[in-house]
């Protein structure tokens, strides 16, 4: 079962990541005032995007998959962090689906990370 919902978790993580791609890089106008709002459009808005892309790839494939989740941890963090200081839990009337799906994100890869931790390169062996 472990092994399973691992996989589920790192599937749920990947595509939540990705799927944020489409708004992300279509400028839809709540992206563009979210980045607005935190002084990091049109770049910050467009980076974010990139790495989330790779962190969900990397989500996917077994042998880097503490790459990817580690990679989550850190923007994903830096999203939890924007809502609490300066967006607020909820954005734009979206009753603050945003900030929880971050929350769970960060959490789900956490998670990840953990389980994960032995196959780290170097650090990894050290790990228990």
């Amino acid at each position: 079962m472990k092994k399973y919902g691992l996989l589920i978790l790192r599937i749920a993580v990947a595509f939540l990541l990705i799927q944020t791609l489409y708004f992300k890089l279509s400028a839809h106008p709540e992206s563009v005032y979210i980045f607005t709002k935190v002084g990091l459009e049109p770049y910050g808005r467009i980076g974010i995007a990139i790495v989330e892309l790779i962190a969900g790839i990397l989500l996917l494939v077994k042998r880097t998959t503490w790459a990817g989740a580690g990679i989550s941890v850190g923007v994903i963090s830096g999203a939890v962090f924007m809502h609490l200081t300066k967006l607020g839990i909820e954005v734009q009337g979206d009753g603050g689906t945003l900030f929880y799906t971050a929350v769970f994100i960060l959490i789900a890869s956490l998670i990840i990370l953990f389980a994960n931790r032995k196959s780290i390169p170097i650090i990894g062996d050290k790990l228990n």
